[in-house]
């Protein structure tokens, strides 16, 4: 006899079939070096596309692609040359670790040499100005007209490494470099005593096209849930000469989506549809998703969202974010978290989850990131196959008890926790 849909014997039988092994060649496929970090724009990233597009189509899924504009994606397009010394002293900066490009920066090629002065007590003309820690460069900036650049100073990761960020304000009018905390010590130090600096930044912010691709594995029966699995595909992209890879944000997102699809499609029980959706531009402020719920609002489709944001490493529970009218999918999220053993905590989850929750979609975020991401630290090897198979069991168990009760996952009523 076969067990009824979304029972104890069902998910038993469907869960072992998720495969870790599996997800771990998908992560190390997408963090390859033939996807160049996978920023939105760049031909690393419709490499990517091409490889995802194909892995959906051979699932037997109906695969389209939907371009949507991008504007001013920064990039770093040179390594920064920055020298900084004290009379005949002179001591190289590298790239990445003791210094980087501040998102905020003008974009300067040609490398401007300059006496050291603090910000805010002295003439900046023509000075490399250091930015006291607790000082926001954009005050800093206002009272620096004609300075050559600023330097202020940002935490690098337990690696060393300095966090790349694509998301922010546009570009101020100055040349702005991050230094770690020892380099920017020194460097403050310095000059009180009169050191000097040579340095460029070579910032330029590119309009691009990003692109998301839509795959429908499984129709809805009439007037049955729709589940969308999320992740977004895009990465910070490298910079000229450091590849940042992008395992686990977001190779291992997307690892858990197409590990999770393939099970559901031979799987799922007739009481709910499912599709994927992997987005775009993500790491530019999550743009791709923002396109995708206008075209959901237009076609009046309000399907159920489960988007998976970094499945690298557990620490202790996975975190979940829920928002919109989401309580009927949480309580059978939590439900599935109970029956794989794989322990919940309410825990923000900064993704596309939130793109839908905002256009009134019943929505919920899962991540188990990892320490080293937007750096070259992002690596396969650092990506552990237990919280990739335990993430998966989680989001399949999930969509089986959805698709076994999808009557009591129809409310509009908004979520009132």
């Amino acid at each position: 006899m076969t067990p009824p849909p979304g029972s104890a014997a069902c998910l038993d039988a469907i869960l072992p079939l998720v495969s870790a092994e599996r997800m771990a060649t998908t992560v190390t496929a997408l963090a390859s070096d033939d996807f160049t970090g996978r920023r939105v724009g760049t031909a690393g990233g419709a490499a990517a596309r091409a490889w995802l597009v194909a892995h959906l189509t051979a699932l037997g899924a109906t695969v389209d692609t939907d371009d949507f504009p991008v504007r001013a994606v920064p990039e770093v397009y040179a390594a920064p040359t920055v020298i900084w010394g004290e009379g005949e002293t002179a001591t190289p900066l590298a790239f990445g670790r003791d210094v980087a490009v501040h998102s905020t920066s003008a974009d300067t090629l040609q490398t401007r040499h300059g006496p050291l002065g603090v910000a805010g007590s002295i003439d900046p003309s023509g000075r490399w100005l250091v930015v006291p820690t607790g000082v926001s460069p954009l005050d800093a900036a206002r009272d620096a007209h004609g300075t050559a650049g600023l330097l202020v100073s940002r935490a690098v990761d337990a690696d060393g490494w300095q966090y790349t960020a694509l998301a922010g304000p546009d570009p101020g009018p100055l040349p702005i470099l991050t230094l770690n905390a020892d380099t920017h010590r020194a460097v403050l130090a310095t000059a009180t005593r009169g050191g000097w600096l040579s340095a460029n930044t070579p910032l330029r912010r590119l309009d691009v096209t990003g692109t998301n691709i839509h795959a429908t594995l499984l129709a809805p029966p009439p007037g049955g849930v729709q589940v969308l699995l999320t992740a977004h595909y895009d990465g910070v992209g490298d910079h000229p000469g450091l590849r940042q890879p992008g395992a686990s944000d977001n190779a291992s997102g997307v690892a858990v989506v197409l590990e999770a699809a393939q099970i559901l499609a031979a799987a799922l029980p007739s009481g709910a549809g499912l599709s994927v959706a992997l987005l775009d531009a993500e790491e530019v402020g999550a743009l791709g998703s923002q396109h995708h719920c206008q075209q959901l609002q237009e076609g009046d489709v309000r399907p159920l969202v489960i988007n998976v944001d970094g499945a690298g490493l557990l620490d202790q529970a996975a975190a979940v974010e829920a928002g919109g009218p989401a309580h009927g999918l949480l309580a059978l999220l939590d439900q599935a978290g109970r029956h794989t053993g794989l322990a919940l905590a309410a825990g923000p989850v900064a993704s596309d989850n939130r793109r839908y929750a905002a256009a009134g979609l019943a929505a919920v975020g899962i991540g188990a990131g990892m320490a080293g991401y937007h750096s070259p630290a992002d690596t396969p090897d650092r990506v552990d196959p237990q919280t990739l198979e335990a993430i998966a069991r989680l989001v399949v168990a999930t969509v089986c008890l959805v698709a076994a009760a999808p009557a009591t996952l129809s409310s509009s009523i908004g979520d009132g926790r």
